[in-house]
């Protein structure tokens, strides 16, 4: 049974930093990738980062970049996501979600085959 777990959320004052972090198991995901989307109340869940776990291509939510910055370890199969200047904005539950096969790095919620239940980022101004 495949499993991710986020970890690393919690309460940051404006400009602070935090590191999120998803443990996989159940399998590898090699020859997949893994990406990070994120969900505001009453908003839509949106893309924020992706990595493709084979090649490391990376892309981000332009909203993010240069602002956080996506990792994996093979080893520890754990992705995580450095958050660097969180603004209010970057209030949300955090999700990683996992693509089983690809070349390619997905940004579409559609585009995922696995979730995990998501971890809560808050950012006071």
């Amino acid at each position: 049974q495949v499993q991710l777990v986020e970890s690393g959320g919690g309460l940051v004052q404006a400009g602070g930093s935090l590191r999120l972090s998803c443990a996989a198991s159940g399998r590898t995901f090699s020859s997949g990738a893994m990406d990070w989307f994120r969900q505001a109340p009453g908003l839509e869940r949106e893309f924020v980062a992706g990595i493709n776990w084979s090649n490391g291509r990376t892309i981000y939510a332009d909203s993010v970049k240069g602002r956080f910055t996506i990792s994996r370890d093979n080893a520890k199969n754990t992705l995580y996501l450095q958050m660097n200047s969180l603004q209010p904005e970057d209030t949300a539950v955090y999700y990683c979600a996992a693509v089983k096969y690809t070349l390619a790095v997905h940004t579409t919620v559609g585009g995922m085959d696995y979730w995990g239940k998501g971890t809560l980022v808050t950012v006071s101004s």
